[in-house]
């Protein structure tokens, strides 16, 4: 068909000719707040208002179990990242990130899969919940586990010292089988090898049957060379009440620390 006969035809394109059905809108936002559980001083933060996206292929648009006892967790032992560089994968909403941040960390790398819905959440939870003041020592970026983790020594500060980090959070990310030798990769090379260092990793056997691959990452943690202690147990109601499996199983989040020498 020439331009001609287009012209001549109104300027048919493809969408005139195959019209699709009208998309549904996105799911809105959803909202949940954090409660700080320990005592604090006056005029100290108390809560942590998270959004979450309104829906998502990755499961970003949940406050998981895990996210809640990790940002306890990391809010009982500040002894753990005050003054230290920081580094969560698979954030999602990036509560124990921002505890860290709001807590004293010399750095805060909050990141997810390089979607712009899941990137631009984190940002907004950042400028929420962060005091203007203290946003430059928190950021917010995509990366795919296993990938180079140039780009994420990139984003801390260069005070001449190791550009490395000292703490990886991890929060309900194993049930993700295929990406164990992934995570365990980034981790292995975003760490110092100079410092004291350590992986904090929290989850729940959401789907109990499949709990033994679940395990699997620590498996392969100390194949290559991590020690594994078990550090936290926490029950609380499970995310999906009708789902199948043991409630018992499906209500526990489970806390890890994975460390190695340098």
């Amino acid at each position: 068909m020439s331009s001609s006969d287009t012209d001549s035809d109104g300027g048919m394109d493809l969408g005139d000719m195959f019209p699709e059905p009208p998309r549904p809108p996105s799911p809105e936002p959803t909202f949940a707040t954090y409660r700080r559980e320990r005592e604090v001083n006056s005029g100290d933060w108390t809560k942590i208002d998270i959004r979450l996206v309104g829906s998502h292929p990755l499961w970003g648009h949940h406050l998981w179990n895990a996210s809640l006892a990790f940002a306890s967790y990391l809010d009982e032992h500040p002894e753990l990242y005050r003054d230290r560089n920081v580094l969560e994968l698979g954030a999602g909403g990036a509560l124990p990130g921002l505890v860290t941040a709001k807590n004293g960390a010399q750095r805060v790398v909050l990141t997810d899969y390089p979607d712009q819905a899941l990137v631009d959440n984190i940002t907004h939870n950042v400028r929420e919940n962060i005091e203007e003041s203290a946003r430059e020592h928190v950021a917010a970026q995509g990366y795919i586990w296993g990938h180079p983790v140039q780009p994420l020594f990139d984003l801390l500060r260069d005070d001449g010292t190791d550009r490395t980090f000292d703490l990886i959070i991890m929060s309900d990310l194993i049930f993700n089988h295929s990406q164990h030798d992934a995570m365990l990769s980034t981790c292995e090379n975003a760490l110092s090898k100079t410092r004291p260092t350590s992986v904090l990793c929290f989850y729940t056997h959401h789907r109990p049957h499949l709990a033994d691959r679940d395990m699997d990452f620590l498996t392969k943690a100390r194949q290559r060379g991590w020690e594994c202690e078990e550090i936290l147990t926490r029950k609380y109601p499970p995310m999906f009440p009708e789902d199948p499996g043991a409630e018992e199983v499906r209500a526990t989040v489970h806390g890890w620390r994975l460390s190695r020498t340098a």
